[in-house]
């Protein structure tokens, strides 16, 4: 595939790292203002870096957008008399919706929306999709590129507020889960350091068996679970002190954020 990142900061230089290990190009351009930025993947193979957008997108057929939402339309607006049928624009940008891109750049266009999260730089993403009416011809091709950066979902677009919360600020909520549990692990008695190696691999463990044999997370509860012992113990004394309640309330209340803020910026 030839690939073009418009905007090559911390998110763009995660995909590119993972289109470059998983030798998913044909080519790739970079572009950033100061390339001295990028200057990390200099010397790749068929892996060019540019400050000057037009270049990257004449060459190019895929363009995955990350730059800052003030600066998108500006550079839609530039892009726009290069485009062709041959091109698909896939955007990175929270917030900024398909009707305002096919604004600038038309209907006809294969628009597609990606909400990737930080674990993107490992290549472990929980990335969800979404399209316009044209966009859903091509989306295949979105998903080949972002199941190559982890694991992606489409959905309405309708759905993307929700998807930031579950998925994006996810990332945070699961880290405190993770912290919670490496403190409770030093209390009983492990140093710092073997507590989250414990807390952390357990946690990928928990969630690999839940990938791995597609079961519900009450079916692998049940297999640690046995009469009167610790494990549903210490599971009842977490619900008596509200675990699952003050998560689900917690992401409703970022949900709600999200909500409000959209409205204020209507």
């Amino acid at each position: 595939m030839k690939i073009a990142i418009i905007g090559t900061g911390n998110l763009g230089k995660s995909i590119a790292k993972g289109l470059i290990t998983n030798n998913a190009i044909t080519s790739l351009y970079l572009t950033k203002r100061n390339i001295s930025g990028i200057a990390e993947f200099e010397g790749y193979k068929n892996v060019f870096l540019t400050t000057d957008n037009k270049e990257a997108v004449k060459n190019s057929d895929v363009l995955i957008f990350a730059v800052q939402p003030a600066h998108f339309e500006n550079i839609l607006s530039d892009i726009k008399p290069l485009l062709t049928e041959k091109h698909v624009l896939i955007s990175t940008i929270a917030g900024f919706l398909i009707p305002q891109m096919e604004a600038v750049v038309g209907s006809e266009a294969f628009i597609i929306r990606a909400m990737p999260n930080t674990a993107i730089a490992v290549g472990k993403s929980m990335t969800c999709l979404c399209a316009n009416q044209q966009g859903t011809k091509r989306i295949q091709l979105a998903e080949a590129i972002f199941n190559r950066l982890g694991h992606c979902l489409s959905i309405p677009e309708s759905q993307m507020q929700a998807a930031t919360v579950v998925c994006a600020s996810g990332i945070a909520f699961w880290m405190r889960l993770i912290r919670a549990t490496t403190q409770a692990a030093i209390q009983l008695g492990f140093d710092a350091k073997e507590a989250q190696e414990l807390a952390m691999y357990t946690s990928e463990g928990a969630a690999n068996l839940l990938i791995t044999n597609g079961n519900h997370p009450e079916e692998e509860i049940d297999r640690v679970t046995t009469p009167k012992g610790c494990t549903i113990e210490g599971l009842n004394e977490m619900e008596h002190k509200g675990l699952s309640s003050s998560l689900i309330q917690g992401m409703v209340a970022s949900y709600n954020k999200i909500s409000n803020l959209k409205k204020e910026q209507i």
